[in-house]
Order: structure tokens, then C-alpha cells, then sequence
């Protein structure tokens, strides 16, 4: 196990109704005004939004919106909630929504106490040292983003997806989880949030670093909860226990839990991104074609830990032949995708015929001439990758 330094403040508020606790939770942090960043009409259609709201005029806080914010985020409603911070002196910003809306709200936070380009964070052009509050009320468990101090951004000049890591100034300070607000999303985006909540998991599984015997027990159950899970959700979507469950999993996945002491890998993520920048897909259902391309690559390559994600986690029978072991155990990862509605090629995800050429070039562009540490992966290599995502 690696030296490691584990920092996660997020006070989690989980449970039905929680929602109802946002006004005194924000007035914990005195916040002067509110930037309420929320995503597309369901917020508003279920009459979230609305409660939300009559929460901060109990406890008497002023507040302004910012809605609208799509998936895979890009930097305009950055720029808009950046200036709307700065006119209106928003001190403290609240995301209603998934991964999206919760990152737009972290990119605002760090943009508008700095004096140049928010960009310049995402770039490594600078570092950030200040930032506004944000606290959360999450409806898509996904992204992980409730629980992290990551932020993906997309930015439409030149469609560049890049993400910020800053855990120390961007985790959210509160983060309100009532799985009832789950019950109504839509069978392929709950089955997408699966695909990327598992990727989180994996990107941390998938390591060198040895004698890791708690992190590698903590994602091998992690992972089989959520399989479990899944499979109820999908037939009960209105199963409390099955949604409470999997949004748990989802904060596990990606805050950081799941890979202390380890080295991480995130090439998967890396090359999804450009998938889903330059062809505008969900994420978690561009990471269900790539990761099995991956695996499938690291199979021939780096045989061990693939071998033992069969066994451990699809009850794979161990055999000498470790190279067939692990490749029965991708093929199970794809027929679970499968079996959620995901697509497993970039046919399935819909797009016939992917530029392999521009894909790569903006890949190792973007991330360097080396991407992942399982086994570093040049341009040759991820060209590899993604023309089995094909197959």
C-alpha cells in the first residue's frame, strides 16, 4: 500500500424528505445569497425546485437561479454563473441534479474568486487556492460528483473535455440523498449511472500497487452491491431499499473511498471523454463500450488482476489459464451492460463510424504522449482500444 493523505468533509444527508433540511443546512454556512444551478425541466416539473425554494425563504436566505445546464456541462453556463456570482455577491452555490449540474457548480465556485480564465484550472495553467461553498441535493446517482472534488468541463472551443481536481476547496460541503427522488428517471439513465459509477470503481481496482487486500475488498463489494442492486432497480424502479442502496454506491465509487493507498488508472476515462466530447453521448454509456475494449486489451497484456476481478466478482472458476479466466470475466461486465439497455460498441451507442484518427489525436493532444498506469497506453495502444470498441 502507497502513502496516503485521505481528506472527505461532506456531511451526507440521506434519507426521504431530507431534501426539506437545505434552508437550515445553508444557513450553517453563512451564506449571504444562493446561486441555485439546476439542470433541465425535471427539477421543475416534480416540483422540486419549488420546495427547495420555500426552505430558503423560511429561513429568510435570498437567492437567485441559473438553470439549463445539459449533459456533458460546457463552459458558457461556467462564464454565466461565474458573472451572475460576481454582480449579484453570491457567497455559497446549491446543485439540484446529477454530475453535470454539480460540476458546473464547482467549476463557478473556483471561477469566481480568481481573477483570470476558470479554464486556466483545467489546463494546469493555475492551481485552485480559494473558492465558494457549494452543498448539493443530488437527483442522478452517477457522476460521484456529490462526494468529490472533481469537476468535468467541456469546453466548445475545440470541444475539449478536460476535468479539475481540487478535494481540498471544491468537495461539497453537504450533500442531501433521498433516493425517492430517483424513482422517476428513466431506465437508460439510471442504467447509464450504473456503467459510471462501476468505471469509478474500476479506474481504482486496477492497480500496480500491491498488498491492497481492504481497497480491493471494498470495490470487489462495492461492485457485486451493485450488480445486486441494479438488477432489482431495473424490474422496481420504485424500490426504495434497491434506489437507496445504489445511490450509496454511487458516492463510494467516486469520493475517494475505494482507492486509498492505491495508484489510479483513469485511461478509460480519459478516452470516453473524447468520445462523448466530440460525439456528444452520455458518459456512463460511452465508458460501457470502452471499459470492456479495455479490459479486453489489458487481458493480453496485464492478465493478473483482470483473472482476479473474474473470480471475485463474476464467480468465474480459477483456472491456470489466467488469460482465458479474465476474458470470461469481461465477457460477463458486457452482459450485464447488455442487459441494462447499454451498449457494449460504438455501433450500439450509435455512432457507425467513429474517427479513430481524430479520437486518438485529441486523446494523447489533451493528456500526453502516455495515458493510464496499469500499463501506460500510447497512441498505438488506445488506437487498439478503441477499434475493439468496435467489435
Amino acid at each position: 500500500m502507497e502513502n496516503f493523505t485521505f481528506y472527505c468533509p461532506t456531511y451526507y444527508v440521506f434519507g426521504k424528505g431530507t431534501e426539506k433540511e437545505t434552508g437550515k443546512l445553508i444557513k450553517k454556512q453563512n451564506a449571504n445569497k444562493v446561486l441555485i444551478v439546476y439542470g433541465g425541466g425535471s427539477v421543475v416539473r416534480s416540483g422540486l425546485l419549488e420546495r427547495i425554494e420555500i426552505t430558503l425563504q423560511e429561513e429568510k436566505i435570498p437567492y437567485t437561479k441559473i438553470g439549463g445546464i445539459q449533459p456533458n456541462p460546457t463552459d458558457p453556463k461556467v462564464y454565466e454563473g461565474i458573472d451572475l456570482c460576481r454582480r449579484e455577491k453570491i457567497n455559497f452555490i446549491l446543485a439540484i441534479g446529477g454530475g453535470s449540474v454539480i460540476d458546473t457548480a464547482k467549476a463557478i465556485a473556483a471561477g469566481v474568486p480568481y481573477n483570470g480564465d476558470f479554464w486556466d484550472f483545467f489546463i494546469h495553467k493555475a492551481k485552485v487556492n480559494e473558492a465558494l461553498k457549494v452543498g448539493v441535493i443530488l437527483t442522478i446517482p452517477a457522476a460521484g460528483s456529490e462526494g468529490s472534488g472533481n469537476s468535468v468541463i467541456t469546453k466548445l472551443d475545440g470541444l475539449q473535455k478536460l476535468s479539475l481536481r481540487a478535494p481540498e476547496l471544491l468537495r461539497p460541503v453537504f450533500a442531501i440523498m433521498n433516493p425517492e427522488l430517483t424513482y422517476t428517471l428513466p431506465a437508460y439513465q439510471t442504467a447509464c449511472g450504473i456503467a459510471d459509477m462501476m468505471a469509478h470503481i474500476m479506474e481504482r481496482y486496477f492497480t500496480n500497487t500491491k498488498e491492497v487486500e481492504i481497497a480491493d475488498r471494498l470495490c470487489e463489494g462495492t461492485l457485486m452491491a451493485i450488480i445486486r442492486e441494479a438488477r432489482i432497480v431495473m424490474n422496481e424502479p420504485t424500490n426504495y431499499d434497491a434506489r437507496a442502496n445504489l445511490m450509496w454506491c454511487g458516492t463510494i465509487a467516486h469520493n475517494g473511498t475505494c482507492g486509498v493507498g492505491c495508484e489510479e488508472d483513469w485511461a478509460s476515462h480519459f478516452m470516453e471523454h473524447e468520445i462523448s466530447a466530440l460525439y456528444n453521448v452520455t458518459h456512463g454509456a460511452g465508458l460501457s463500450v470502452i471499459f470492456p475494449a479495455w479490459l479486453t486489451w489489458m487481458s493480453e497484456h496485464h492478465t493478473e488482476k483482470i483473472a482476479q476481478f473474474a473470480i471475485r466478482v463474476w464467480n468465474i472458476p480459477e483456472h491456470t489459464d489466467l488469460k482465458s479466466v479474465a476474458l470470461k470475466g469481461v465477457k460477463a461486465l458486457k452482459e450485464f451492460f447488455i442487459s441494462l439497455g447499454l451498449p457494449v460498441t460504438f455501433k450500439q451507442l450509435g455512432i457507425e463510424n467513429p474517427d479513430i484518427d481524430l479520437l486518438v489525436t485529441k486523446l494523447h493532444m489533451n493528456k500526453g504522449e502516455k495515458i493510464g498506469s496499469y500499463v501506460q497506453l500510447g497512441k498505438k495502444d488506445t488506437k487498439e482500444i478503441y477499434k475493439l470498441a468496435q467489435k
